[in-house]
């Protein structure tokens, strides 16, 4: 077993840890293989809005209450169940850029097993499957087995909770040396390409956007790969065009029906669809109050910052 080292003793952009493992395998619902390498290079750095940081610090919070819940749902099935370390971060044995935080560590029936610890909101605990079922979600599968890989133990205990009031649902991963070894070898060849200065390709449009926010006012001749893009863009476009008229015909045809009725029902009684309408919002003029209070134009320009333009692409 590796030796832990203290949380927050390394800087992320120097070691690949159990949260990037999704993103360079592709499989990441939030970031791309090509974002995370400009974390990681230091090229982009992410602003988390106040919102974003709430969730996080309460996903945090919730840890110690989710390792509670987790030990007295595996007592409640008998297990005999001790937690030996908490929140511990190793290093490998082999290649000191990959490391892993282990949420927790308990000793189950005698054997020692990796934990971790997930809250899920009520919509993606479906990607959980059924309580009673053993389906984890592939990005955090990657993370577990990539723990597995630093700290070895034979399986780990996950577990995911929507709320205070849910037992939460336990799931059970065996180690897999084929899995790990693939993993293994794709986060050193990601390691790599940081080393080299090789970056993954932009994969998503905001990716796109992020590396050509910008255009300098030039043109470019189209190749053959390009005119064979652009042709099979504009078919795509127009069959998605007559996508949205069919589905423009036939969701007017129900509001018809529907009138001033908010639900529609099906023969179960389950709804199919849904009509009402939302809570009335408010816009401010803040330009019209400071005149209002006595504040000059040039007061109001200097208290005036100017947002980037977007960069709509067009299709000719």
């Amino acid at each position: 077993m590796n030796a832990p080292i203290p949380v927050g003793a390394l800087d992320r952009a120097t070691y690949i840890g159990g949260s990037d493992v999704a993103p360079i395998l592709g499989v990441s619902p939030w970031t791309t293989p090509f974002m995370l390498y400009q974390k990681k290079v230091g090229a982009y750095v992410e602003e988390i809005s106040p919102a974003k940081q709430r969730i996080l610090d309460r996903g945090h919070r919730w840890e110690p209450i989710v390792l509670e819940m987790v030990v007295d749902e595996l007592r409640d099935r008998g297990h005999d169940v001790e937690v030996v370390a908490v929140g511990q971060r190793y290093i490998d044995s082999e290649f000191s850029f990959l490391a892993a935080e282990i949420d927790a560590e308990l000793i189950v029936d005698g054997e020692q097993v990796n934990g971790e610890m997930k809250t899920a909101g009520y919509f993606a605990s479906g990607a959980w499957g059924e309580y009673d079922s053993n389906e984890v979600p592939i990005y955090y599968l990657a993370q577990v087995m990539h723990g597995l890989m630093i700290q070895p133990r034979r399986r780990a205990v996950v577990a995911a909770v929507t709320g205070f009031d849910e037992r939460p649902m336990i799931r059970w991963v065996d180690r897999d040396e084929e899995t790990i070894a693939a993993i293994r070898a794709r986060e050193i060849e990601f390691w790599d390409r940081i080393q080299r200065g090789d970056a993954p390709d932009p994969i998503t449009p905001e990716d796109v956007k992020w590396l050509y926010p910008r255009d300098l006012l030039a043109s470019i001749t189209a190749d053959d790969a390009l005119i064979d893009a652009h042709r099979r863009l504009k078919a795509a476009k127009a069959s998605f065009k007559a996508l949205e008229a069919d589905i423009e015909l036939l969701a007017t045809q129900i509001k018809a029906r529907m009138g001033t009725a908010a639900l529609l029902l099906g023969p179960n009684g389950k709804p199919l669809c849904s009509w009402k309408n939302n809570k009335d919002g408010q816009k401010t003029d803040w330009q019209a109050v400071a005149t209002d209070a006595g504040a000059t134009p040039e007061q109001i320009a200097s208290n005036t910052t100017t947002t980037q333009g977007d960069r709509p692409f067009l299709v000719k």
